[in-house]
């Protein structure tokens, strides 16, 4: 019997936290630390008209508890031309600001940047809120493209 627990708590155990690619989303792996990532992200939403709005990961409080856990960072991007405008389009869409980036810690010590799309995130919206929020959602997807490959490089 305790070998039939030993094993389901195995199977119950959580598996690599590495990000996958899934619809919707870019996920690009790095050669940078996950620290290193994190600065980058920051330094490049900046250079492409982005603030830091939030910013919030579990890893920090879990080291605080003794648990260790990889690097874990949600960072939310967003400017205040885009708020204004996206809010005068739907205020329902406005829920989705700012826009996070994640940045997680990989097994070998590198780290990966993943986010979804603006233009996925705000599609539940552009029926109610018309093709200027599709306008918006792409020009946001090419300025999120611009900081993720800067933050990458």
């Amino acid at each position: 019997m305790r070998h039939l627990i030993l094993c389901l708590c195995l199977f119950a155990m959580p598996a690599n936290a590495e990000m996958a690619p899934r619809d919707g989303w870019d996920v690009i792996p790095t050669q940078k630390t996950y620290d290193n990532l994190i600065d980058a992200v920051r330094a490049a939403a900046g250079e492409n008209g982005m603030g830091v709005v939030t910013q919030a990961g579990p890893t920090g409080a879990a080291r605080n508890r003794g648990i260790t856990i990889p690097g874990n960072r949600v960072i939310g991007l967003f400017n205040n031309f885009y708020a204004v405008r996206i809010l005068d389009l739907s205020t329902a869409a406005m829920i989705e600001a700012p826009i996070r980036v994640y940045v997680t810690e990989n097994a070998d010590g590198t780290a990966t940047l993943s986010y979804k799309r603006p233009s996925t995130v705000f599609a539940p919206y552009i029926d109610e809120a018309g093709p200027g929020l599709a306008k918006a959602a792409a020009e946001l997807d090419e300025i999120f493209a611009a900081i993720a490959a800067d933050a990458t490089q």
